[in-house]
């Protein structure tokens, strides 16, 4: 089970982004790393085909899941930890203990 799952709420703890914050669009678990709406986006140059301009485009790429943390209902950044409830494991965070919803 991934601490940090499509459609969570991030923050970015270090590099060029570092403070800002957006929602998880895709997580790459074999290379550790997740796409952030807004976070950490280059610019590339496009080709054009049939159903594309050409050009420069802007794009996210994925960032490490060591720079992300999860954002706590305080907005400020928080562990994630496991634990049994009712018999399904879920995630809680480690600074208000509240369970993430997923």
């Amino acid at each position: 089970m991934q601490k940090i799952r499509k459609g969570d709420k991030v923050v970015v703890l270090t590099g060029k982004d570092k403070g800002q914050s957006g929602e998880v669009l895709q997580v790459l678990p074999k290379e550790d790393r997740a796409v952030v709406r807004g976070i950490n986006v280059v610019k590339r140059h496009q080709r054009q085909t049939q159903s594309q301009e050409a050009g420069i485009v802007s794009k996210e790429a994925p960032i490490h899941l060591s720079n992300l943390s999860i954002v706590d209902k305080d907005g400020k950044p928080t562990r994630v930890g496991f634990k049994v409830v009712d018999g399904k494991k879920v995630r809680f965070a480690k600074r208000s203990g509240d369970v993430i919803d997923g």
